[in-house]
């Protein structure tokens, strides 16, 4: 396909419980919107914070820093018509809102799944060391997660497979006037874009074209 100088701007963002699939998602979309030959680039939680927000520790105060700084980020390629996708707990419904009002395209992306299933998911065994104490306010097990009232797109990892999750966000792109056809255009396995915190199953499964439900990371 041809890349249009005059593409319009615009950021997903994903939000969710760690472990719900933000990150998987957030990597099959990047490699759509790529084969689609627009400029894209992808805002990771994790490697946000690595970089970034490095310093930043996990009370309200700094997670509401590192989300807004990741909007103020969102914002300045959206601004210049790069199609962004950001992935991050983001647990905050203001905080989230307040990268709405600043950004204006803007495509929230609940992304679902219990505690309990993110629990089972997880490979790093975060819920566990939070269930008995040993990570302080973790979100969905000490602190709260507050999920997006009327998000763009829906998305339940526990019953959908990531394809199908996936072309939810690629039909509401489509009815948003971002993208020309959601049709699906990855099948073949894509490599690991690096830009994203996946690793183990995940990672794997990206690497040779067979995606589980759900996803893991800490963001």
């Amino acid at each position: 396909m041809t890349h249009h100088p005059d593409q319009q701007g615009f950021t997903v963002w994903f939000t969710g419980l760690s472990g719900a699939g933000k990150s998987t998602l957030a990597e099959m979309l990047f490699h759509e919107l790529r084969r689609r030959d627009m400029k894209v680039e992808l805002l990771d939680g994790d490697v946000v914070r690595t970089n970034l927000s490095k310093g930043l520790g996990f009370s309200k105060e700094d997670r509401d820093t590192n989300i807004l700084r990741i909007g103020f980020v969102a914002n300045l390629l959206t601004r210049n018509g790069v199609a962004t996708i950001t992935s991050a707990i983001s647990p905050y419904r203001h905080v989230r809102n307040a990268c709405r009002q600043m950004i204006k395209d803007f495509v929230e992306v609940h992304v679902d799944a219990t505690v309990e299933e993110c629990a089972r998911r997880d490979v790093k065994g975060l819920y566990e060391k939070a269930m008995r104490g040993e990570i302080k306010g973790f979100t969905g097990v000490d602190d709260p997660y507050e999920a997006p009232a009327s998000p763009e797109v829906y998305i339940d990892t526990m019953t959908q497979t990531p394809e199908e999750s996936l072309q939810l966000i690629l039909d509401a792109l489509l009815e948003e006037g971002y993208i020309e056809d959601s049709t699906r255009l990855v099948h073949a396995p894509q490599a690991h874009s690096g830009l994203t915190d996946l690793d183990g199953q995940i990672g794997t499964s990206l690497a040779t074209g067979s995606v589980p439900k759900g996803g893991e990371g800490s963001n």
